[in-house]
């Protein structure tokens, strides 16, 4: 489901507004933390797995959104105040983290 409104909001969070009228919230550390980007998931290519280090740095900026541009029909990608920005969170993938964090869990997504 596309969501309607996207907007950053209380400058630690991001606002969804769905198709449904259901609305969630993530919060951008979260967000970036869990960036579905090979660099910082890793992935697996012919048969050998690239498993990144997680990064030491926390700065805020690193967690603070400079842009984001549709993908298509499927998902955003967002400039985070780092310049990291090869991650593309679906739909779907936005909706499950906003789950995961309203329930307190937290899942690897390869």
């Amino acid at each position: 489901m596309k969501p309607k409104q996207i907007k950053v909001i209380e400058k630690n969070k991001l606002f969804f507004k769905w198709g449904d009228d259901t609305e969630s919230y993530i919060g951008l550390k979260y967000l970036r933390d869990e960036c579905p980007c090979a660099s910082c998931k890793g992935e697996t290519v012919l048969l050998n797995t690239y498993i990144p280090a997680k990064p030491a740095n926390d700065a805020p900026e690193n967690f603070i959104i400079k842009g984001i541009q549709q993908v298509g029909g499927y998902a955003i990608q967002i400039l985070w105040g780092d310049g990291h920005n090869t991650g593309f969170y679906t739909w779907d993938y936005l909706k499950q983290l906003s789950e995961d964090q309203a329930n307190g869990t937290k899942h690897s997504y390869n």
